[in-house]
């Protein structure tokens, strides 16, 4: 079993920045793709950014250029640094780990607010 704990999101204006961070723990087996994902109210759950192991990287296009994702494999952590951050970001941000094993976990989520 593998708890993944978010953390940063926050109340921020249009333009602003927030950093979010996701540590794992628990896995006795290498997690394969971190990743971010969110969900804003009335909508389905959609990507934002996913790493692997070997850092290949993948974003959404409404957030490239904007935000950043990154990881350390030593510490099972990701953050994603989100800057000009707009209204329509506004939604809860989900940590997600994909094991090698193909087993999938998620976060419990972290709300993000940007203000107009």
């Amino acid at each position: 079993q593998v708890q993944l704990v978010e953390s940063g999101g926050d109340l921020v204006q249009a333009g602003g920045s927030l950093r979010l961070s996701c540590a794992a723990s628990g896995s006795r087996h290498s997690i394969n793709v971190m990743g971010w994902y969110r969900q804003a109210p009335g909508k389905q759950r959609e990507l934002v950014a996913t790493i692997t192991r070997d850092g290949s990287i993948n974003y959404a296009d409404s957030v490239k250029g904007r935000f950043t994702i990154s990881r350390d494999n030593a510490k099972n952590t990701v953050q994603l640094q989100m800057n000009s951050l707009a209204p329509e970001d506004t939604a809860v941000y989900y940590c997600n780990a994909l094991l090698y094993l193909g087993l999938n976990y998620w976060g419990k989520g972290t709300l993000v607010t940007v203000s107009a």
